[in-house]
């Protein structure tokens, strides 16, 4: 009998010859079913409403702001000279960085073959694509040349993540074609499903395609960031021009976006009451990862400086002593505190499995990743070589109504989809279910240790 009980079970713990159940509470078929599409088939929930709406007129703020931009000019932000590139493009690489993990969970994990990804990868493949989304209007209003490399590299990102997220989608919008009790709700479910009947043909066809679509999807998480950072890396600027930049923009990608998945699915998880299909071991895994992506980020922080200096370039010295010690220190110290200090909470165990302490952290590994990317991009270009051409740049009221206003963007879409359409992979987790109920009965035992 499956346990709809929502508290939740730790299945972190370690038993030896045995891995713990991805999936808790003894659940069937049937009830997973129940558990997701309760969400869209219940009455929209109390919070909902509020929460949309102030979402929804953070995003119209934001829509106002490019009008106004668009009619007064970019003197509206703080750009200067020699800041030309500041906010818009600290924002942009921010975004595209939060839309790696889901592609990682979705392509490089299913084609690793870890499990532990299908309760998880719906909402992460979600998340990717709106976070393209408030990336790619960053580049389209800033002033000057659009680099054509970043228009095919973001283009592609998002096209195939869209296809793989709305591939993946559609066996679980033919179950909520079929349990629908209003026509309308029939017929839009029944066109976004495309005729799905569950046929063993095409089940076959769609397992292939799948498998296709994230063998294509997996260099695009390397090839896109390290595009992305070929903006930089390209350049004569000290502090920009170095090789470390793509992997180093790769593992910062990942390191942001994961933490964004766990910022969001703790809260969503307990809101909808879905402990028991997004478990704290789904949590935890993703921790590691943070931790690991922390380190390796925090290890390109030190590479940076130790080459600076092994260098003996007196103007890439400077500008790493610059970062650390100039008039952006702050900048510099809040990031170093919040990425590489941080995510080293994560080695003890209790912080990892605690939902209040993995939100914190997740959100400071945001905050942090936002400034490594200010960091870059503003101590560089403010003191670059010439100390007569130097400034001090500082961003006006609208530079921060604007990043706020994506956010705005980002939760909008986010909140739809959590409303209409189905959260968790149902049939990727029922997949799971089966091989976990085998392994059970082949330990002699039947369901969950729990």
């Amino acid at each position: 009998m499956a346990t709809t009980a929502t508290a939740s079970v730790d299945n972190t713990i370690e038993v030896p010859g045995r891995r713990a159940d991805l999936i808790t509470g003894n659940q069937t078929y049937g009830s997973i079913t129940d558990m997701v599409c309760r969400i869209a088939e219940e009455k929209t929930p109390a919070f909902w409403y509020p929460a949309f709406g102030a979402a929804s007129l953070v995003a119209l703020m934001f829509l106002s702001l490019i009008g106004y931009l668009i009619l007064v000019g970019v003197g509206i932000w703080g750009n200067m000279s020699p800041v030309f590139w500041a906010w818009p493009i600290v924002n942009f690489v921010f975004w595209v960085g939060i839309g790696h993990a889901g592609t990682l969970i979705s392509a490089i994990l299913y084609l690793f073959r870890q499990n532990w990804r299908t309760s998880i990868n719906r909402a992460a493949e979600a998340m990717t694509i709106f976070a393209v989304v408030c990336a790619g209007i960053f580049p389209g209003i800033h002033v000057g040349r659009a680099l054509l490399w970043d228009v095919f590299a973001v283009g592609t990102y998002a096209s195939v993540s869209l296809v793989f997220w709305y591939m993946g989608m559609i066996p679980d919008l033919a179950t909520f074609r079929d349990r629908s009790k209003s026509k309308y709700r029939r017929m839009i479910y029944g066109l976004l499903s495309l005729g799905w009947t569950g046929s063993s043909r095409q089940w076959m066809r769609y397992e292939k395609a799948y498998m296709l679509l994230a063998a294509l999807a997996a260099p695009l998480v390397l090839s896109v960031h390290t595009v992305v950072s070929f903006d930089f890396a390209v350049s004569q600027l000290p502090g920009w021009h170095t090789t470390i930049f793509p992997p180093y923009f790769v593992a910062g990608a990942i390191f942001s976006g994961f933490a964004m998945v766990v910022t969001l699915l703790v809260p969503v998880r307990a809101i909808f009451k879905i402990e028991h299909l997004i478990t704290l071991r789904h949590l935890e895994n993703m921790n590691k990862i943070i931790l690991a992506t922390g380190s390796l980020v925090g290890l390109a922080y030190g590479t940076e400086f130790f080459i600076a200096w092994y260098s003996q370039n007196q103007y890439e010295s400077f500008a790493f002593i610059n970062r650390a010690f100039g008039p952006y220190w702050w900048a510099y110290w809040t990031m170093v505190t919040c990425n590489v200090i941080s995510p080293q909470l994560f080695w003890f165990k209790k912080m990892r499995t605690s939902p209040f302490w993995m939100v914190v952290i997740s959100i400071f590994v945001n905050i942090g990743m936002w400034f490594e990317r200010f960091v870059i991009t503003i101590t560089s270009l403010s003191r670059d070589f010439l100390p007569s051409s130097w400034g001090y740049y500082q961003p006006t009221a609208i530079d921060g109504l604007m990043l706020f206003g994506s956010f705005g963007v980002f939760f909008t879409l986010f909140l739809l989809f959590c409303r209409f359409l189905p959260i968790v992979a149902m049939s990727e987790v029922k997949g799971i279910l089966a091989i976990q109920n085998h392994d059970s009965h082949g330990h002699g035992e039947h369901g969950s240790h729990h």
